[in-house]
């Protein structure tokens, strides 16, 4: 008996090549602070570990190098064409509404630029301010006869001040005595003010301040003295791993509302945005 003959195997699709993958641009504000700018990078360096092979740049709006306009250059000179620009920005406030889009909106021709939300609000920067006061020496175990200020930068735009406040209710229900809002500039209370109205509060044993800013600079120096009355003032923000983790979840979110768009962007110089609580929608195309 001869074998039967063998049934040739479909020939097999070749499989598309995968999309390069995009750039995240995290831009921050700057300062002339030095430390501001050396607390960025040691933020990204944390980024890059936790995620290898991603490429991260920075940008600044101003007072630092490089500015965002030369990065976006730089980028598209060596043919990058993916961009995800991610507002180093805790509310969205006039920066993430304004200044970010209208320099995003500039970028060179071919570039496409997706901007991703703010960082706030999120349980991982709330975990993270926990973890910079349990480092600052308070206990655990006393965190239910604790007031804490949630001492931020401070804003013009009431959306921002509303959600400051509505963060610092959220936080009260986590098993805090109390927790009271501060604002370094723009709009009251002050941390100090803040500080005297929880060592009023019943059942509040110590005072602590969460410093609610992402790195040193004037503004959380005002904070710093402004809790010269409190038993423990924690650290900025800064290089968190908690931090870093809530960076990589805004690009990851970003990438994946771009891909489930039905109707991807066409044209160049396109800027879209996750449509997430306390973002702002996709903007046009850039004309």
């Amino acid at each position: 008996m001869h074998p039967a003959p063998r049934t040739p195997r479909p020939a097999r699709t070749p499989r598309a090549p995968h999309a390069p993958r995009p750039v995240l641009l995290v831009v921050a504000h700057g300062s002339r602070d030095p430390r501001h700018a050396a607390t960025v990078r040691d933020l990204l360096s944390t980024v890059r570990r936790l995620r290898p092979g991603l490429r991260v740049e920075v940008g600044f709006l101003d007072f630092n190098t490089p500015s965002v306009p030369a990065v976006l250059d730089s980028l598209a000179e060596e043919g990058v064409r993916d961009v995800v620009a991610l507002p180093l920005l805790l509310t969205r406030a006039f920066h993430a509404k304004a200044d970010i889009p209208a320099v995003l909106r500039a970028a060179p021709p071919g570039l496409r630029v997706r901007q991703a939300g703010v960082l706030g609000p999120s349980p991982l920067l709330l975990a993270a301010l926990e973890t910079r006061l349990y480092e600052a020496g308070l206990d655990p175990a006393d965190k239910p006869t604790t007031g804490v200020v949630l001492a931020s930068a401070g804003s013009t735009d009431p959306e921002a001040i509303a959600v400051i406040a509505e963060i610092a209710r959220e936080w009260r229900h986590t098993g805090w005595c109390a927790v009271r809002p501060a604002f370094a500039s723009a709009t009251l209370p002050r941390t100090e003010q803040a500080v005297r109205l929880l060592r009023g509060t019943p059942g509040v044993r110590r005072v602590a301040v969460a410093p609610y800013v992402l790195a040193p600079g004037f503004l959380p120096d005002r904070i710093a003295r402004g809790a010269a009355e409190a038993d423990v003032l924690a650290d900025v923000l800064g290089d968190s791993p908690l931090v870093a983790r809530l960076l990589l979840d805004r690009f990851d979110s970003c990438r994946r509302f771009a891909a489930d768009l039905s109707h991807p962007p066409t044209r160049t110089g396109n800027i879209t945005a996750p449509p997430q609580p306390g973002w702002h929608p996709p903007l046009s195309a850039a004309g």
